[in-house]
């Protein structure tokens, strides 16, 4: 049996950093990062939300992410 180690996240209302990793995007999507990394390659993410490839990682825009789930910047 295969231990989770639970993630905590502050609430994206207190995110104030410019970007979010895609683990963070997928917890305050409620989707798994891999949905977001297929949405990234394929180019079909929603407005707002084109990430910044660094390093060869995904960064997602915060305000996208706020957008996406109806949080107020």
């Amino acid at each position: 049996m295969q231990s989770q180690i639970e993630q905590r996240f502050a609430p994206l209302e207190q995110v104030t950093k410019p970007n979010l990793t895609t683990d963070e995007l997928a917890y305050y999507s409620n989707q798994k990062p891999q949905t977001w990394r297929v949405k990234a390659c394929r180019e079909t993410y929603p407005d707002g939300l084109r990430p910044i490839r660094i390093g060869g990682r995904l960064n997602w825009p915060t305000a996208g992410a706020k957008k996406l789930c109806g949080v107020r910047a």
